[in-house]
């Protein structure tokens, strides 16, 4: 069953209040919007990237319906919070994986990425969490005043490394979903985040080739904290 059919079933109609992640994906947003209800956009966790409960319990009005949240790049959103959070107010709460998100090889993928959080310099690898499975791995350049994550993910593009920027812009920046709000975590994290390549499949010499390449880089960055 898809969003807009469990929204529905679960009794989300028009003029509801429905709580949604601001960083990641639209599709959530448009569900909403589809049933004529009103996307509430809520702040993520800065090292989850999922949906942030203390953000979610600022937003919640007389008017939610429901809230969802959804697993990022493979790590698992805080639901057991969530859950109290809509338990306490009568919310209805959906928890799911992004569109998309790979769930073969998760042990490999494990493996590839403790490699990398152990020899990658000059970013913030992902925060470590049980469960993760790495669907993506999802580093943060730090911003120095200058967009250095752009010139990050071009010299290494030139370098051969097919990294990504996972997210372009916020949820509520989007067509048809324009919000006049500003949150933090989301906006820093659309900033600074650059997903590597990371799949099952590939050999130590290709992990090795990536981090040669991301550690020569280092001078165009601050220091991670």
């Amino acid at each position: 069953m898809g969003t807009v059919e469990t929204l529905k079933s679960a009794g989300v109609r028009a003029g509801d209040e429905v709580v949604v992640p601001a960083y990641g994906n639209a599709e959530v947003a448009e569900a909403v919007v589809e049933l004529g209800a009103l996307p509430v956009f809520a702040d993520v966790d800065g090292e989850s990237y999922c949906l942030d409960p203390a953000a979610v319990s600022d937003v919640v009005t007389s008017r939610t319906a429901a809230v969802v949240a959804i697993h990022r790049f493979g790590r698992r959103a805080d639901d057991g919070w969530i859950r109290e959070l809509g338990r306490r107010h009568g919310l209805l709460v959906l928890v799911a994986d992004e569109p998309g998100a790979v769930s073969e090889g998760a042990e490999r993928r494990r493996a590839h990425a403790a490699y990398l959080d152990g020899r990658l310099k000059g970013v913030k690898t992902p925060a470590p969490a049980a469960g993760h499975t790495y669907a993506q791995y999802v580093v943060r350049v730090p911003g120095n005043g200058r967009p250095d994550r752009d010139a990050f993910a071009r010299a290494l593009r030139a370098k051969g490394v097919a990294c990504r920027i996972p997210v372009q812009a916020p949820v509520y920046r989007m067509p048809g979903l324009r919000r006049d709000v500003f949150l933090p975590q989301t906006e820093r994290a659309v900033e600074e985040t650059l997903a590597l390549p990371l799949r099952a499949a590939m050999e130590r010499r290709e992990l090795q080739r990536m981090v040669g390449a991301c550690n020569a880089l280092g001078g165009l960055l601050q220091p991670a904290l």
